[in-house]
């Protein structure tokens, strides 16, 4: 498993992340409709192509299955291929973005309880709720802080 972080943004990898990001949502965030993933969609290359540091992992085949947006000392982002989950890959990338970047802080929906335990496990604490997500959609939002 090869992890870096990628400076260059090329469309075709943007692309792949994309996928990788659908997949995931599809797999965990199960109070989203399928119009609604389709909805939030279009927005994440623009989310990939304009946060501060990508990290990806890749197989040996060089595809990606995960990757982790930070932006300043915040995780904007972390989504894993569904098969690539419960084996190690969250936390090899959570604790290189604590490290290196400085992470101490990101946010998690609420109705996702396996990346919110994931997160504690991690040693976050939630410090806050909101009951709307970003977007003014109702969906709670856990934000979280280490230490």
């Amino acid at each position: 498993m090869k992890i870096a972080e990628v400076s260059a943004r090329p469309p075709q990898l943007v692309q792949q992340l994309v996928e990788v990001w659908q997949r995931s949502v599809q797999a965990t965030h199960l109070f989203l409709s399928a119009p609604e993933i389709a909805a939030i969609r279009t927005y994440v290359p623009q989310a990939l192509c304009g946060v501060e540091h990508l990290i990806v992992a890749q197989d040996e085949s060089g595809t990606p299955v995960g990757f982790m947006g930070v932006q300043e000392n915040r995780l904007e982002m972390l989504f894993l291929e569904p098969e690539a989950r419960g084996q190690g890959l969250g936390a090899r990338l959570l604790c290189l973005g604590m490290e290196q970047y400085g992470v101490s802080e990101l946010t998690v929906n609420e109705q996702n309880p396996a990346a919110a335990g994931f997160y504690r496990h991690m040693g976050f604490a939630v410090y806050r709720r909101s009951e709307l997500d970003e977007q003014g959609g109702p969906y709670p939002i856990l934000y979280m802080r280490r230490g």
